[in-house]
């Protein structure tokens, strides 16, 4: 009795990520926790939280600070204000650094709002290209999975 109350368990909580059929899963647009901001700073705390975002890893090598910040810039208000599929972009003020975060549709696993995205990275004519997870918690920030 108990391993079936365990199955089942784990069933209704792994079905929460998932979709059966073809029919197209629900959309789950997250809601802001703030209006997108109008100077082009977003709150140290905020970017801080997202643990340097898909920019801290490889695809970040070789990027100056202040480039790394535009990039993780990017990535939050990818995820927090931009429709699916729609490019955020950021360019370095003093190189030929940029970028470019596209988000995926949002889905809800238990109570967090969560979006796949992909953040391309060019320095130069070469692009390199990662892709994560994140899932907004109650404050707004969000959290990278990958």
């Amino acid at each position: 009795m108990k391993i079936r109350v365990a199955l089942v368990s784990a069933l209704l909580a792994v079905s929460g990520c998932t979709t059966l059929g073809n029919s197209p899963a629900p959309t789950v647009a997250p809601q802001p926790a703030v209006a997108p901001p109008t100077d082009g700073k977003i709150a140290t705390t905020i970017i801080s939280a997202m643990g340097g975002g898909l920019v801290s890893g490889s695809i970040g090598a070789g990027l100056k600070e202040s480039e790394k910040r535009k990039a993780l810039e990017a990535e939050y208000k990818a995820l927090e204000y931009t429709a699916s599929g729609q490019k955020v972009t950021w360019k370095s003020d003093r190189s030929a650094h940029y970028g470019e975060v596209v988000a995926a549709q949002p889905y809800r696993v238990g109570s967090q709002d969560c979006r796949q995205y992909t953040h391309t990275v060019f320095t130069g004519a070469a692009g390199a290209t990662a892709r994560g997870t994140a899932c907004r918690n109650a404050d707004g920030s969000w959290t990278p999975l990958t």
